[in-house]
């Protein structure tokens, strides 16, 4: 990746007018549930089913395509394989989707914070609230990347985590926190040292996937509090060339020559993005 678009999104910061580190706004998308059907949805009976207790098991221990997969103990926690597999994907019939900021507060010096009791982000969006004070019914995937400074033998950094009802947080691919099922607030907390123990190490940046769920009536939160170092995920290196194919294009094809004098690198370039330059007469 070039230079100035790795400073760009690695720091991922977001300055007050002093110049403090306000938030660390990270992207995420949510996914909307309906419960019950509608004429344009069909109810999963994942959603405002049968309540349990935390499972541990419910997905794999690794992502499979950047998306955690159903485990051993799916059905423990009120789903299978088959539904499980849409809670995070874009599902027509079944889900819609809408993009989300994440934002992590830095509240106190050194330390990031999100924390909602009241978390109800899709509140008379999508399928709405289907005639409840809330929409109970809605998963949250969120990216970021992770890294630490190992200062000393002990633990130096810490990441608290806690929610109502699913939550999977997965660094490096690897899953670190697993707190599946229909649940009321309940929490993990781990320290690099860790990170340590599953093979990473200081002063590189991670991967990082956070997977929550909310899926029944009435309570809904979401609580990070963290002195890891966190940041936006960093896109591909691959994205921002297609985007420069597709720019390089675009700028060929709106010239008021029609791509003739540039024909030779347009055409290289352009096939290379499976696009073309297109003459128009």
């Amino acid at each position: 990746m070039f230079p100035w678009f790795r400073m760009l999104f690695a720091g991922g910061l977001v300055a007050g007018a002093t110049g403090a580190v306000a938030a660390v706004p990270l992207q995420g998308i949510l996914r909307d549930f309906c419960a019950p059907s509608t004429a344009n949805c069909t109810q999963l009976a994942d959603f405002e089913g049968s309540i349990g207790d935390v499972q541990t098991g419910m997905v794999r221990p690794r992502l499979v395509s950047g998306l955690p997969v159903a485990g051993p103990r799916i059905g423990a926690g009120g789903s299978t394989p088959d539904n499980f597999a849409k809670w995070y994907a874009d599902s027509p019939g079944y889900n819609l989707r809408f993009s989300h900021i994440l934002n992590l507060s830095e509240n106190s010096p050194g330390i990031l914070s999100f924390d909602d009791s009241s978390f109800y982000p899709l509140d008379q969006r999508g399928y709405g609230n289907q005639d409840r004070i809330h929409n109970y019914h809605f998963t949250l995937h969120v990216k970021g990347s992770i890294s630490f400074t190992d200062e000393s033998a002990a633990a130096d950094r810490f990441f608290d985590l806690s929610g109502d009802d699913d939550i999977w947080l997965f660094i490096n691919g690897k899953l670190v926190v697993d707190l599946g099922g229909v649940h009321g607030t309940f929490g993990r907390s781990f320290t690099e040292e860790t990170l340590k123990t599953m093979g990473m190490v200081s002063n590189r940046a991670y991967t990082m996937n956070l997977f929550f769920a909310e899926r029944h009536t009435v309570d809904s939160g979401l609580h990070i509090r963290t002195s890891f170092d966190i940041a936006p995920a960093v896109p591909e290196p691959s994205a921002w060339a297609l985007l420069g194919v597709g720019l390089f294009c675009l700028a060929c094809r709106r010239r008021s020559s029609p791509c003739e004098q540039e024909k030779n690198e347009a055409d290289t370039a352009c096939s290379g993005g499976k696009h073309r330059c297109i003459e128009h007469s």
